[in-house]
């Protein structure tokens, strides 16, 4: 395998690598490298977790440090879309480091924070946008942000933002870029979705593909419980309450809250992450969980893609997915980067014929447990260790819903037409500790702007002439 100094990279990227303890490329990372820093179209095809943030921020990074052209208030030089703004502000966290080795400014932009921070990132002149498509294109139509002058284009997760319908907002954004430009597509599967993105914009895009579909499931141990309904949140709390991080996927927001408040009333310090919740209790919530402070994070689908916590022990999905894509995607919250990792699904009578077609389309066949009761031995086979219960817990009041949104203003629900209701404080707890402690520092404050309630963003000068149809697929787009 050869080095980030042997593939072209900069010395001050080289060296900021090795000081983060990043030495060696994941195979991902080499085999586009070549490629994308000679400034060819990359299609990238690799697993949550296979490396490819860094495939596409490094060469963005290079490429933008050795231009000769000037940073212009209002007209960034490169721009990275993804779909959930817990996603993009990840990807400024891991951008960070290297724009302030080769002094490269960023900004981030996505919905269900105040407008004008990012505003006046803008006009102070940025290299790099990351963005969600919705807010984005608010910035855009009211004339804060000119794409005339973008020289390299990103997209990351492109096949999530095709199933989420982010595909009108993305082709409105890429046609204002040049077409001489570079383009990069990083994708878990490149399906029918992103081929229509390929075919458009990419130009002779040179494909690089390190791993199938379902590759994730070999580093993983699948168990299917089937338990009876009256005791199925007996046996998740067992789980939760094993040593280590664990996520819990809901198939609602409504469930995902439920099952949160029963955890933390069990002693188990749980915190929600779904698309109800304020762009700070998300932010919070999700510091809670990286830092320990919450051992349980309970999701809805918000999570399966782009949440990069490290060493997430079990995966267990409350309620099984719709379709084995979101299986294989959720699951990618644990094994990543080479470790192991546990997933298991609780099934109840009625679930039994979807689990199994959607087993065999993921392409694993894990061990099935039925029982009676809510206690088995094979719950400290899944997941050893002594189970740990921090006392009763009270969960604060929700906040005051916040006023209604403005004209122009993005909402921040996971569906299209939900918004995103008031703030909710997460759970605190015994022995001292807070669920979800206020003034987290998470990931999801980089480089945000500000960190305040949403405020409304500058009306478009063309709002009325949009279409119904455009108006709701650009509300949609900033789902987060």
């Amino acid at each position: 395998m050869p080095t980030f100094a042997e593939l072209g990279l900069p010395t001050a990227v080289v060296s900021t690598l090795a000081a983060n303890g990043i030495e060696q490329p994941f195979p991902i990372q080499a085999a586009t490298l070549p490629d994308s820093l000679a400034g060819r179209d990359v299609l990238g095809r690799g697993r949550t977790g296979s490396g490819k943030t860094y495939a596409f921020l490094l060469p963005l990074v290079s490429r933008l440090a050795q231009s000769n052209s000037p940073r212009l208030p209002g007209r960034p030089r490169a721009l990275i879309l993804a779909p959930t703004r817990e996603l993009v502000a990840q990807i400024d966290a891991a951008l960070a480091p290297l724009a302030a080795a080769t002094d490269l400014r960023s900004v981030v932009i996505f919905g269900g924070v105040g407008a004008q921070p990012q505003i006046d990132k803008l006009r102070r002149g940025v290299d790099i946008v990351i963005a969600c498509p919705g807010r984005l294109e608010d910035h855009v139509s009211s004339r804060h942000a000119d794409l005339s002058a973008i020289e390299i284009t990103i997209l990351d997760e492109a096949d999530h933002m095709a199933d989420l319908g982010f595909l009108p907002g993305v082709k409105r954004l890429l046609d204002r870029t040049p077409k001489k430009g570079q383009r990069m597509l990083f994708s878990a599967t490149l399906d029918n979705g992103v081929d229509v993105l390929v075919k458009r914009y990419l130009h002779d895009p040179v494909t690089h593909s390190v791993d199938s579909a379902q590759s994730p499931v070999s580093a993983m141990v699948h168990h299917v419980l089937h338990v009876d309904n009256a005791a199925r949140v007996d046996v998740l709390t067992d789980l939760a309450a094993s040593p280590g991080r664990t996520i819990v996927f809901a198939r609602t927001k409504h469930g995902a809250k439920g099952l949160t408040r029963k955890l933390n009333s069990r002693g188990v310090p749980a915190v929600e992450l779904h698309g109800n919740l304020s762009q700070n209790a998300r932010t919070r919530n999700l510091a809670a969980f990286s830092d320990g402070s919450a051992t349980v994070m309970v999701a809805t689908d918000i999570a399966a893609r782009g949440i990069h916590v490290d060493d997430v022990n079990l995966v267990v999905h409350a309620d099984p997915p719709v379709e084995h894509k979101a299986y294989l995607h959720r699951s990618g919250r644990t094994a990543r980067a080479g470790a192991d990792g546990t997933v298991v699904t609780l099934m109840i009578d009625s679930q039994v014929s979807d689990v199994r077609d959607l087993t065999r389309k993921a392409g694993i066949k894990p061990t099935i447990t039925k029982f009676r009761g809510t206690t088995h031995p094979v719950l400290l086979e899944i997941a050893p260790g002594e189970r740990t219960f921090s006392g009763p817990i009270e969960i604060e009041a929700p906040e005051p819903q916040r006023p209604p949104r403005q004209r122009g203003e993005r909402q921040s629900g996971e569906r299209q037409g939900q918004g995103g209701g008031g703030r909710r404080r997460g759970a605190r707890g015994g022995a001292g500790r807070s669920a979800a402690p206020r003034g987290g520092s998470g990931h999801g404050a980089t480089g945000t702007g500000g960190s305040g309630r949403s405020g409304a963003s500058t009306p478009s000068p063309h709002a009325g002439n949009r279409s119904g149809q455009r108006r709701r697929a650009s509300r949609a787009a900033d789902r987060g």
